[in-house]
């Protein structure tokens, strides 16, 4: 395979960089034309047929939803990004874990849930996206809990596309790409949950009234 690649480079100047060659981007950029609450709408269905739970609310009813949410769970512990709006965990009752560098893999599986936002949430995938913004925190702390709740601003956070979505991010940040819960079918064919990430993903999709 490397001898097929460096024949397929060989015409290539050594001083030639990727951006020195324009590509084509006239693909489509989305597959239909939809209203913002028929994108909300594809967002919800997709994320839960990949067996994310899904929940839709106004902002005013968030930090009840998310306290409801965290008890029913049983959890009694949460890791809290640096830049996590603090109303929305208000009326949780559980011991709250800064995220902190020092946190070792240990510490947070000790931690029964971890509450974050997001970058983007893509509705075509169903794929919600992190950027290690200050409202999501360090990678590791979305990945180690096994009970992650992730905050959509419907109108913020919520684009078609892919290609709409990379549009948005910046590929220096970390970026981890989550489309339901962890999951594999590696072995023998049975899907096995909470391999390299949390076994429980909970989404809220936060609209205001007048978002339509």
């Amino acid at each position: 395979m490397l001898g097929r690649v460096r024949r397929a480079l060989a015409d290539v100047p050594r001083d030639e960089r990727p951006q020195d060659q324009p590509v084509a981007r006239d693909y489509r950029r989305t597959h239909g034309d939809r209203t913002h609450a028929e994108r909300v709408g594809l967002l919800a269905e997709n994320l839960a047929d990949y067996r994310a739970d899904v929940h839709r609310c106004g902002p005013a009813e968030l930090p009840a939803l998310i306290a409801r949410l965290l008890a029913e769970r049983g959890a009694r512990s949460v890791v809290v990004p640096a830049g996590l709006p603090p109303e929305w965990l208000a009326e949780a009752d559980v011991e709250r874990l800064p995220d902190a560098a020092e946190n070792t893999a240990r510490d947070l599986d000790a931690v029964d849930s971890v509450v974050t936002g997001c970058a983007v949430a893509i509705a075509e995938t169903g794929t919600i996206v992190l950027d290690a913004g200050p409202d999501q925190g360090r990678r590791r702390i979305t990945l180690v809990p096994d009970h992650h709740i992730c905050v959509v601003r419907a109108r913020d956070h919520v684009v078609d596309s892919v290609v709409q979505g990379l549009e948005r991010l910046d590929p220096a940040h970390p970026l981890t790409w989550i489309s339901g819960p962890s999951a594999t079918s590696d072995i023998e064919l049975d899907r096995v949950e909470g391999v390299h990430g949390p076994r429980t993903l909970e989404v809220i999709i936060v609209e205001d009234a007048a978002e339509g």
